[in-house]
Formats: structure tokens, C-alpha cells, sequence
């Protein structure tokens, strides 16, 4: 039992640093978008890193008066912001507090009571659900519309889909390159079916060797790994030991035989949120090779 809760917390603590991936496999329903007009909201707290990082995209940062913890830390724009918790474990009386009129969130298993207790005092929660690709896109869009940030959001969401249909004609006819992109190193998750970054790696001319196995974030062994012989290995982990240092024990991988194991920079590539344009670029780069684009 203890090994299966420490295997718990280290996939939670995961969800907190690429921001809750994981909540779509757990059954979670959103709440479509209002239909109509929306009125602008002037007083957003926000729950979720991606969706802090969209509004501050859109130059939102003036309709904000409170954000999650790791929020806070993550952007020093938001210096002396209040702050109303964790991402599991938000207080509802700092919550109420700020009197809000729109709160943001994507929501997780571990925050339903406190969502059963917003809703019972009527707090305007707005769920979003950025799994894929085009989750995202539609995220910036909907928040955009939330704040009164149409325009911005437009522009923004144009700007991925310009870099996207760019990498897509550049690797089209390439060879496609055998990629494994690993979040965790132990135990082993990696990027699998159905996530945005599996979106993004078909965009830059990758074959997802870990596509079929299971989900959009997949526990796999280490065994599986070195058998699946991928020619490129990305790595988000950030563990103490550098990427290449980590992975040199498997010379048989074809990646380490190859000095093509590249560490991708913090969240760059692996966050949901407003700088898709620059992650496809990042992942285009470690797979390609530079100078795809220039």
C-alpha cells in the first residue's frame, strides 16, 4: 500500500508541473461554454497554470485578483497577487474573499468537494479541458471571450496555427523520425495517445512510438523503452541528473548511440497553454534539426 500511494503522488506531482494532464482520464465532466453573448469579467481568479499563463498572454493581468499557488511561483508578473491554495487543495473562504466574478479552472478529482461547495454558493466556475491540440486553441479562444480579450486571443490562436501549417509542409515527404518523449524517468511516463504534444509531434514530422500504449500519459518500463529503439529521445523529466548523463547507462537506444537525447526546456513544450507556436518550434528543432524553418 505504501508503494502504491508514493506512485500516486509522484503521477499528481506530474499533473502540477505539466498542469493536470492527467484529470481528462479520470471521468471528469466540463461544462460547455455559455451560449450568447458573454459579458466581460472584470474580477477572475484562476486555478490553473495554463489558464494563468493564457490570460496573461492576452494581456489580461489587470483582471486578476487571485491565482494557485504554483501559478504565483511560475510568473513574477503576479508579485503580491493573493494566492487561494494548491491546485488539489484551493480555500474556499480565501476564494469567497476576493469576491470573484468568474473563477477558472480545469478540474481534477481531488478538488470535487471543494467544486460541490463553490457551486452551492453560487460561484461562477468556468471548467476547461485542454487535452489535444485544438482543446487548447479553443481555451485561449473561450477565455479570451471571458475577459474581453477577443481580439487578442484570435491573433494568438492564428500565430500557432501559422507555425503549425509551416512545420507540417516543411516535414511533409520527410521521413518521419521514431520519437519517444519521456515526463517522468522513474517510474517511466511518457507521451502517448491523444495530448497535445502527441498533436504536435505528428506536426513536426515524428512517428509517437509510445502512441499505443495506452492513454495520453502512459506509465511504460524501461524495458519497453530501450526495445522500442527510438532514434530521438526528448526529455521533459528535469531530474537532478542531466538528460544525457541519465540516459547514457542504455547505449543499445539508438538516441544515446546517436548524441541525440535533448533535454527540452521547462514547460516549453509540455504546458497547455499560450505558446504552442514556440513549443512546436522547440520540438521541431530537437527532432528536425535547425534551420527547418529559417
Amino acid at each position: 500500500m505504501r508503494g502504491m500511494r508514493a506512485a500516486r503522488f509522484r503521477v499528481l506531482r506530474l499533473g502540477i508541473l505539466l498542469p493536470l494532464w492527467l484529470v481528462p482520464m479520470l471521468g471528469l465532466v466540463v461544462r460547455p461554454a455559455p451560449a450568447g453573448a458573454v459579458e466581460a469579467a472584470r474580477r477572475v481568479v484562476s486555478l490553473n497554470p495554463s489558464l494563468t499563463a493564457i490570460l496573461l498572454a492576452l494581456g489580461a493581468r489587470d483582471v486578476l485578483v487571485g491565482v494557485d499557488d504554483f501559478s504565483l511561483r511560475q510568473h513574477p508578473t503576479l508579485a503580491g497577487l493573493p494566492t487561494v491554495g494548491g491546485l488539489y487543495n484551493p480555500s474556499l473562504e480565501a476564494l469567497v474573499a476576493l469576491h470573484p466574478d468568474l473563477v477558472v479552472l480545469v478540474p481534477s478529482a481531488e478538488q470535487r468537494a471543494f467544486r460541490q461547495r463553490a457551486a452551492a454558493l453560487h460561484l461562477p466556475l468556468l471548467s476547461f479541458n485542454p487535452v489535444g491540440f485544438e482543446d487548447v486553441l479553443a481555451s485561449i479562444s473561450r477565455l479570451g471571450a471571458q475577459v474581453g480579450r477577443e481580439t487578442q486571443a484570435r491573433a494568438r490562436v492564428a500565430a500557432i496555427r501559422r507555425v503549425q501549417a509551416k512545420l507540417e509542409a516543411a516535414t511533409r515527404g520527410r521521413p518521419r523520425v521514431r520519437v519517444v518523449l519521456v515526463l517522468q524517468r522513474d517510474p517511466t511516463f511518457v507521451v502517448g495517445r491523444g495530448s497535445f504534444v502527441d498533436d504536435m509531434l505528428r506536426s513536426v514530422g515524428a512517428v509517437n512510438l509510445a502512441a499505443g500504449q495506452g492513454g495520453p500519459y502512459p506509465r511504460v518500463t524501461r524495458e519497453w523503452l530501450i526495445a522500442a529503439q527510438p532514434q530521438v529521445l526528448l526529455d521533459a523529466a528535469h531530474g537532478s541528473e542531466p538528460a544525457t548523463d541519465y540516459w547514457s547507462r542504455w547505449p543499445s537506444i539508438p538516441a544515446v548511440a546517436q548524441h541525440r537525447v535533448v533535454a527540452l526546456p521547462k514547460g516549453v513544450a509540455t504546458l497547455p497553454g499560450p505558446d504552442l507556436d514556440v513549443a512546436l518550434r522547440t520540438l521541431a528543432r530537437a527532432v528536425q534539426g535547425p534551420g527547418l524553418l529559417e
